[in-house]
């Protein structure tokens, strides 16, 4: 491993794309923390700035035997940072349009058109994600949304324990949480307003 810290990008990369894991650990170790440096400075979030790094670092394995660089290693790296936290910043901007909006609908009786269709297409994005959940899960789930049972009812029902029945749930906001990118409050509203 000590001899990976003397290559130069280049080297790494080459080793990279012919499948060498400890290619990457090395870039790994050699970015992580300019990168977080980075997105820190960005974002002045400590958490958000590592879930960037993660996800940026997530990709570049993804695709780094494909990887065909038109500039330095260390450039497209910063840029993916710049890039990610960039729409990272974009989505929760319209998340909290979506939030303010909502909180009109909800709190002034606002019943604009613009608010109505943006909720409206929040519900169809979110019902598609509940459809898409793990058989079981979506279950689970809608027992509690839709049917509005409590976690007793749903385990008798099933045949299964309250503890699974509690755990599945949580699973199902956390998939849907991450898979639509909205905050937990947002998903709260729509879940509370089912008709």
């Amino acid at each position: 491993m000590e001899l990976y810290n003397k290559l130069s990008d280049v080297d790494l990369m080459t080793l990279l794309k012919s499948g060498d894991d400890y290619a990457f650990t090395e870039i790994y170790n050699r970015y992580w923390s300019v990168l977080y440096l980075h997105a820190r400075r960005m974002l002045h979030n400590s958490d958000k700035a590592r879930d960037i790094v993660q996800e940026v670092f997530t990709n570049f394995w993804n695709k780094a035997k494909e990887l065909e660089l038109s500039t330095s290693l260390n450039a497209y790296l910063y840029r993916s940072v710049r890039n990610s936290v960039l729409n990272m910043i974009r989505k929760e901007k319209q998340e909290n349009h979506y939030l303010a909006e909502l909180g009109n609908f909800y709190d002034k009786g606002d019943f604009c058109t613009d608010v109505q269709v943006n909720f409206n297409e929040l519900k169809r994005l979110i019902d598609n994600e509940v459809e898409m959940l793990p058989k079981k899960m979506r279950q689970v789930f809608e027992l509690s949304r839709n049917e509005n049972l409590n976690h007793a009812k749903i385990s008798e029902m099933l045949n299964i324990s309250d503890l699974t029945v509690k755990k599945q749930i949580n699973k199902a906001l956390h998939i849907l949480r991450r898979k639509l990118n909205i905050p937990l409050s947002l998903l709260f509203i729509y879940l509370n307003t089912r008709s």
